[in-house]
């Protein structure tokens, strides 16, 4: 089978796995589902994805990449170094607010199968390691001190796990406004 094909077929894969991964759980969805969903043959899903866990480091990998380009794209439109900060968490709102939001897929995965899968525990070190990155990157450059790029991180992430279990995009509110006033406490320091 040639590159393209192969490469369609594993999209396929992927968009099935994705979907049924976040919707309901990794580990109550078996690889015949996600042959159903895709349209492979199970023997084909196996070629690509040979184990059930490199599916979900695959589906991991994928998600982040998109998850970061979108909330770059979205932080990016602000010319304020300060207001970028603040539209962090902006998006994390209208992320919280989409109805088949459920949760953040890391922190899911990593509740499912981090003590018992080294390779999906080191997606999502590597996934919340950018995302850390990334903020104290918008932290370094509002001219606000590296330990407040750890202090937003944190309110961010406490954001998406609070508005998982609560099902409410108030948490990214209540977030902005916390990171608001440690912006405004540090600039008069």
């Amino acid at each position: 089978m040639d590159a393209t094909a192969t490469a369609t077929a594993a999209e396929r894969a992927l968009d099935a796995a994705e979907r049924l991964f976040y919707q309901r759980g990794i580990q109550s969805v078996g690889m015949d589902q996600i042959r159903t969903a895709s349209g492979l043959s199970l023997k084909r899903l196996y070629q690509l994805f040979p184990a059930k866990e490199r599916l979900v480091e695959a589906y991991l990998e994928r998600r982040d990449k998109r998850w970061r380009r979108d909330l770059a794209e979205h932080v990016e439109r602000h010319e304020d170094p300060e207001r970028r900060i603040l539209a962090v968490f902006d998006w994390l709102g209208e992320w919280f607010a989409e109805p088949d939001f459920n949760g953040c897929a890391w922190i899911n995965s990593y509740g499912e199968l981090g003590a018992s899968s080294e390779p999906v525990a080191r997606q999502v070190r590597l996934h919340k390691a950018a995302f850390k990155e990334y903020v104290a990157d918008l932290v370094a450059r509002a001219d606000l001190p590296d330990s407040l790029g750890e202090q937003v991180f944190l309110l961010a992430e406490g954001a998406m796990a609070t508005a998982a279990i609560t099902e409410s995009p108030s948490p990214a509110t209540h977030a902005s406004q916390a990171t608001r006033l440690l912006i405004t406490a540090t600039r008069k320091a």
